[in-house]
C-alpha cells in the first residue's frame, strides 16, 4: 500500500453521480481514502502514475480510452506493479470478463454489488488477492468453451502445459481448487490444511508460472488443460 494507515483508491467512471456515491462510501470507511477520480481511461492511467493508488475501481465502458485499454496500460507498467485494478461491470458475467483478466485486472465486481461487498473487494485487491467468485468462474469457463477451449492470454501468464512441470503435486492440487473459484479458507477445509498454507502454495504457483495474481492462475489452469470444463 502507499501508506500503512489507509488503502488509497482511484475511481474511474464516466458517470459523475456514481463516482460521487463511491467516494462517499469509500471515504466514510475507516482505513480507506479516495485519492483521485477519472472520467475516462486516459485520465485513469495518468492519475495512476501520479498518485500510485493501491486499488483502481475501473469502469469497463468509458468514452475515448475505455477501461480495458487503461487497465492493460496500468498493469503492463513495471512502475505500477503494486497497483491493483478491479473492473466494474453492469453484469458480473459478460463478454468483457475474460478480456479484463487478460488486461491484467485482479478481478471484477458488478455495479449492483452491496456497499459491504464493494468495500470488501477493495480490501481483497489491496491485499494482493483476486476477486473471482464461483459465479464469475463459471462465466470464465463458459467463455473458454465458446472460444473453442483456449485463452489467447497476453503477457507472462501465457504458458504451455509443460509449465506445470515446475509445480509440486500439492501446488497443482491447490491450483485446481483455485480454478474452481474457491477461497483459501474453502481450499484449506477441503484439503485439510490451514488457509495460510494454501496462500503459500498459491503464491509459489504464481511465482513459478509468472502469473500476476490469482485471476491469471485460473486462466492458466484452463489454458494448460490442468482443469477441463465439465461436459468435455
Amino acid at each position: 500500500m502507499t501508506d500503512e494507515s489507509f488503502i488509497s483508491v482511484l475511481l474511474a467512471d464516466d458517470q459523475t453521480l456514481l463516482r460521487s456515491a463511491f467516494r462517499v462510501l469509500v471515504d466514510s470507511e475507516p482505513g480507506m481514502r479516495v485519492v483521485g477520480e477519472a472520467a475516462d481511461g486516459a485520465e485513469a492511467v495518468r492519475l495512476a502514475r501520479e498518485v500510485r493508488p493501491d486499488v483502481v475501481l475501473m469502469d469497463i465502458r468509458m468514452p475515448g480510452v475505455d477501461g480495458l485499454a487503461a487497465t492493460r496500460e496500468i498493469c503492463s507498467d513495471p512502475a505500477l506493479d503494486g497497483v491493483r485494478v478491479v473492473m466494474l461491470t453492469t453484469f458480473e458475467v459478460d463478454e468483457y470478463v475474460v478480456q479484463s483478466l487478460r488486461a491484467g485486472a485482479s478481478g471484477f465486481l458488478g455495479k449492483g454489488a452491496e456497499p459491504d461487498e464493494l468495500l470488501a473487494a477493495i480490501r481483497v485487491a489491496a491485499a494482493g488477492e483476486a476477486l473471482l467468485s464461483p459465479a464469475a468462474t463459471k462465466g470464465l469457463i463458459a467463455t473458454f468453451l465458446a472460444q473453442g477451449g483456449g485463452f489467447d492470454t497476453a503477457g507472462p501468464a501465457r504458458r504451455g502445459a509443460e509449465a506445470l512441470d515446475a509445480l509440486t503435486g500439492r501446488e497443482r492440487e491447490v491450483l485446481v481448487q483455485v480454478a474452481g473459484g474457491l477461497s483459501n479458507d474453502e481450499i484449506g477445509e477441503r484439503l485439510a490444511v490451514s488457509p495460510l498454507t494454501v496462500k503459500t502454495h498459491v503464491n509459489r504457483a504464481m511465482a513459478k508460472l509468472g502469473a500476476r495474481d490469482r485471476a491469471q492462475l485460473v486462466v492458466i489452469a484452463y489454458e494448460t488443460g490442468l482443469v477441463r470444463p465439465r461436459g468435455e
